[in-house]
């Protein structure tokens, strides 16, 4: 890897390369810096984005080498709502993407409970 190192949650690398792959792991809509959750699905959305761009600068990639994502949700009438914030982070040919609802996310912050977890795969150009 290059750069700084992605923060985690667990025992668990924030991304691992395979070939001109990187996966990389699910990222909570947490603010990173407190720890804490809005209660806006559009705020998480963002954080979770945020989170998933320093990851993989951290390997010298960036949103634009996604191609593919998995958004986890808690609640799927969010849907409209994180599409408001996924289309401005993504141009096109945005990457593929499944959306699952489940019935909770990992609780880290310190406040409440994520709503959003989003997690992906992005491909290196070869030059």
């Amino acid at each position: 890897m290059t750069g700084k190192q992605a923060q985690t949650f667990g025992p668990y690398s924030p991304v691992r390369q395979a070939g001109n792959l990187y996966f990389t792991a699910g990222h909570l809509g947490v603010d990173m810096a407190t720890k804490t959750v809005e209660p806006d699905i559009r705020i998480q959305t963002a954080h979770a984005l945020d989170a998933l761009a320093e990851t993989l600068a951290s390997v010298g990639l960036t949103l634009n080498d996604v191609v593919k994502t998995t958004i986890f949700v808690t609640n799927m009438s969010d849907f409209a709502a994180i599409n408001e914030v996924y289309i401005k982070r993504f141009s096109e040919p945005r990457p593929a993407r499944s959306t699952v609802a489940v019935k909770e996310l990992p609780r880290v912050a310190t406040n409440g409970a994520a709503k959003i977890e989003i997690e992906a795969i992005a491909a290196r150009q070869e030059s």
